[in-house]
């Protein structure tokens, strides 16, 4: 029934590592970030050393826990090497003995469920299953490297409003036989595509996608306890796509549109990872319970928890004040209230990308100022 979008199990780790230790483009791809110069020169040799290192990495792995433990180390590093620090609080707001529906921010396409699971791991909570969609999925060697890291595929590329209806149903159901069969914790953004413009608002169709497995029998009420939402607010001081996000954002404004480049996922994927992040930190909320009228008033409450909880950090204070003076003086050359860091990060950019490069490090403070009024 969920064959085709679950993550693979413990029984199929061999089989799938060694299809992806022979897989050429995955060889190519990590040689050109870990072996750029040989990989210009000799490819073939750099891909040979990949596929040896792979090799011998693997061999000691022969489940879904030990593929775990592997990434744990490499966030290990990652943490170390591309962020100021990275902290965590409110696991205290839920009972780790019960599975969790983790529903976050996104601000990017790997490392927000991956820090989730850091904070989980470290506390000897069982990490998430997390959502990928087939967007991001062109390759089946991609597909592999997912399924086989418990993360399960989100279909987005269905053509017609029926075939959309039915993945979205099997979805839903297979959210909540993980959750209250397999007893797994679960982890899904809050709506499709990273919120490039700093704007984190839940998807209230994610919602009534959530709801279509209930029958008519069950409350809401019931049923949110069954799936025991809880909101994530992930805040990153620095964005290391913020340059990409914000010449996209830029033309979209001028011209309606955006055509992604070939492998610009991949490339927003390790540049998301690898990039200077500033200090990190991950939030986790109180569970979403009660009854409530609809989906769009669940999205609500979810959105109040991860505004409210969001770290706002000098770089968006400083963004913040500089579009406010901007406003005022009608002057948005002027750099002088931005901090040195911020400063930097918007030179080169033409005053379009510029201006929405800082609005997308503004807007949580704008979301926070923007629900104190209401609360």
């Amino acid at each position: 029934m969920f064959d085709d979008i679950r993550p693979y199990r413990d029984d199929e780790v061999n089989h799938v590592l060694h299809k992806l230790i022979n897989e050429k483009e995955l060889q190519e791809s990590i040689a050109q970030f870990s072996l750029p110069f040989l990989k210009k020169y000799l490819p073939a040799v750099a891909n040979f050393i990949v596929k040896l290192s792979l090799t011998s990495r693997v061999k000691n792995i022969h489940c879904i826990n030990d593929i775990q433990a592997e990434v744990a180390k490499y966030l290990d590093k990652i943490i170390k090497t591309s962020t100021s620090g990275f902290t965590y609080s409110g696991l205290e707001n839920f009972d780790h003995t019960k599975p969790c529906l983790f529903i976050s921010n996104h601000r990017d396409i790997v490392l927000d469920a991956a820090l989730v699971n850091y904070a989980l791991h470290k506390n000897n909570i069982d990490t998430v299953e997390a959502a990928v969609g087939d967007n991001l999925l062109h390759k089946e060697w991609v597909a592999d490297l997912m399924r086989i890291n418990k993360s399960f595929i989100v279909k987005r590329s269905e053509k017609t409003k029926r075939a959309m209806l039915t993945a979205s149903k099997q979805l839903s159901s297979y959210i909540h036989h993980s959750l209250t069969e397999k007893k797994q914790n679960i982890w899904i953004a809050q709506k499709e595509g990273r919120a490039k413009d700093g704007i984190d608002k839940t998807n209230a169709a994610l919602i009534s996608m959530l709801l279509l497995n209930k029958n008519k029998e069950t409350s809401i009420a019931d049923y949110l306890c069954e799936l025991n939402i809880i909101p994530v607010s992930i805040s990153y001081e620095f964005d290391p796509c913020d340059h990409d996000k914000a010449k996209e954002l830029a033309q979209r404004q001028a011209t309606g549109s955006y055509q992604k480049h070939e492998n610009e996922d991949l490339k927003s994927i390790t540049q998301g990872i690898l990039g200077q992040k500033g200090k990190v930190h991950v939030s986790f909320c109180q569970p979403i319970q009660g009854e409530f009228e609809d989906s769009k008033a669940i999205a609500l409450a979810i959105d109040n928890q991860i505004i409210q909880h969001y770290k706002l950090y000098k770089s968006n204070l400083s963004a913040y004040e500089q579009l406010n003076n901007s406003n005022n003086s009608n002057n948005s050359n002027n750099t002088t209230n931005l901090n040195d860091a911020l400063s930097e990060r918007v030179q080169q950019l033409t005053q379009e990308q510029k201006h929405w490069l800082l609005t997308m490090y503004a807007n949580p403070v704008f979301s926070k100022k923007s629900l104190e009024q209401v609360l």
